[in-house]
């Protein structure tokens, strides 16, 4: 039976024993084959696609570093925003708006001489020859031109050149032109600070700010407020400017200055400069002559000098100063300008302005109490305040009995405008100093800092002989006594120095003036350098026949705006504790 079913076997199957290993061997060699090609292909495909993703990311990894290099010198270059500066009544006189500027990407720019000719060709105001070096160096990023017009970036934008691009900018516009200029200052093309309240914002941390990397728009910024008034500044530069014409004066300059609060409410300097276009601000005619200038302020120095005198207790308000001749020292010999030749009440010096009796009042108090009176009203030292421009007084470097004789009625020391009008203003306050400030305050904070440097006693007797100098007719304040403000005031003519010598025909006028005298609110300085003797001043070019009648002007102008009605029934009892005063028999 074995042996039967043996053969059915084999006969059922297809293929000999050999036949199937061979098969076998040939499908197995089969795949084999087919499954290399495969793995070929794929790893072809693979390397394609890592090769692919390697050099993305390597594009990407240039990309940006060359974008982050771009942004970080753009951001370095672009002008930072600044606050609004406002008026005490929030007028805005320096504001920012936005500009676009023309860059530069010299790596980027294939064809430089064509790129300069078509650039120069659009913009023709710029250097072909410095716009080509800027083009040739490797940095990432350089400006082509700032600040173009809208229609100017049409066109370089149709140019259509690889690697121009725009940027937006901060531009600093005055909309007021001229208007508070000296005060203002004004700010460079990259909108930093280089004057004025521009560069005492920057100095107080603006800078700091953008050199940080903070990206501050003007509205993140509070406006800075001042204390100019835009219209009493308006008016005082007009006045001022037709007095300047009128006496064909070299330059002027006036000053309004509250002296409860210090604050300036206005100052102007003529000639002086439209900070939109800043060029002309590097004219030495063109100085802020309130705060930088120094000059012998002539007679106004003579009010210090009798409060110094009164405040002393070695003369009082019915002393007598013999000027019935000239005073001499060694070979020099003091004059009055108008002598009277006769024995004068303290007042009647101030009124007749005298030389010979303000000189013997210093003399009287000493070269020690004379210097330290100036020094503790701030006539010796530098006045700081918010604008970085000042100037230092010049001090006789001996200062001997000649030079306080000569210092009394204004001759041998000079100072800036803007500290002999704050002690004035002490004067007549009831002898409190402030220190001016350019910035809007209250007369709390102003008198925080504030000394009381005379007694108001008399503070009073100097309100009461600057009323006096302006309503009476021999009075040299006669010519601002605008009637309904009952002005006081003094006057002050100082002959120029010239190449080290007094010169006789060219002087240095100023006029102070108190408004109202008996309750003071306001002290208006006028200078005027070089006015001339015109028709009607009788050959005279001293102070009461410019610089005087231009502050009434200014005064009859401005009073109303600051809220000072005119009142033409004279106050009763004025000066309270000065009644007695009737008896001193002025003349």
């Amino acid at each position: 039976m074995l042996h039967e079913t043996q053969p059915e076997l084999k006969a059922k199957s297809p293929l000999p024993k050999r036949g199937i290993l061979s098969h076998a061997r040939e499908l197995f060699r089969l795949r084999v084959d087919k499954s290399t090609s495969r793995v070929s292909l794929a790893a072809i495909c693979f390397a394609v696609l890592f090769s692919a993703i390697a050099g993305r990311l390597v594009q990407l990894a240039v990309t940006s570093e060359t974008t982050s290099e771009f942004r970080r010198a753009a951001s370095s270059e672009i002008s930072a925003a600044r606050p609004d500066i406002v008026d005490r009544n929030g007028e805005i006189l320096a504001t920012d708006v936005r500009m676009v500027s023309v860059f530069a990407e010299p790596r980027n720019i294939i064809d430089k001489d064509e790129a300069v000719e078509l650039l120069t060709a659009v913009l023709p105001d710029l250097n072909a020859t410095e716009l080509r070096d800027k083009l040739s160096t490797k940095k990432g990023f350089v400006w082509v031109k700032r600040e173009i017009t809208p229609r100017q970036q049409a066109e370089v934008h149709r140019l259509g050149i690889p690697g121009i691009g725009f940027l937006p900018e901060n531009k600093r516009v005055y909309p007021n032109a001229e208007a508070a200029a000296h005060v203002l200052g004004f700010a460079n093309v990259d909108n930093v600070g280089i004057a004025g309240i521009e560069k005492y914002i920057d100095s107080m941390g603006l800078q700091d700010l953008n050199g940080a990397g903070f990206n501050i728009s003007a509205a993140d910024l509070k406006p800075v407020q001042l204390s100019i008034d835009l219209r009493v500044q308006h008016a005082l530069r007009d006045e001022l400017m037709k007095g300047m014409t009128k006496f064909k004066a070299k330059a002027t300059a006036g000053v309004v200055l509250d002296v409860n609060t210090g604050e300036i409410l206005a100052l102007v300097s003529l000639p002086d400069y439209d900070p939109n276009n800043p060029v002309d601000a590097l004219d030495k005619d063109r100085i802020n002559r309130i705060n930088v200038g120094v000059f012998e302020m002539g007679s106004t120095f003579k009010a210090l000098t009798v409060a110094m005198a009164l405040d002393s207790g070695k003369y009082n308000i019915n002393s007598t100063l013999d000027a019935r001749s000239g005073l001499r020292y060694g070979k020099f010999t003091i004059g009055d300008y108008h002598a009277t030749h006769r024995v004068l009440t303290v007042p009647e010096v101030f009124i007749h302005s005298s030389n010979i009796g303000t000189a013997r009042m210093a003399l009287g108090i000493g070269v020690d109490g004379h210097k330290a009176f100036l020094r503790k009203m701030g006539q010796l030292t530098r006045l700081e305040t918010e604008l970085p421009e000042s100037a230092l007084p010049i001090i006789p470097p001996r200062w001997g009995e000649l030079n306080t004789m000569t210092i009394a009625f204004g001759h041998g020391l000079a100072v800036a405008p803007l500290q002999a009008l704050m002690a004035v203003g002490a004067l007549v306050n009831g002898g409190v100093l402030i220190k001016p400030s350019f910035l809007k305050r209250d007369e709390a904070a102003a008198r925080q800092d504030a000394l009381q440097v005379i007694k108001p006693e008399t503070s009073e007797a100097m309100r009461y002989v600057m009323r006096l100098n302006a309503s009476n007719p021999a009075g040299s304040a006669a010519s601002a006594a605008i009637a309904g403000f009952y002005v006081g005031g003094k006057t002050g003519t100082a002959e120029k120095v010239i190449n080290g010598r007094y010169s006789k025909n060219k002087n240095f006028t100023t006029f102070t003036a108190v408004v109202p005298a008996d309750k003071p609110k306001y002290v208006f300085l006028t200078i005027m350098d070089e006015p001339q003797a015109i028709e009607g001043t009788y050959g005279f070019s001293t102070a009461g026949w410019n610089a005087g009648p231009v502050t009434g002007n200014v005064i009859e102008r401005v009073a109303p705006l600051l809220g000072i009605p005119p009142r033409f029934e004279p106050p009763a009892q004025p000066f309270p504790l000065m009644s007695r005063l009737n008896a001193w028999g002025v003349r």
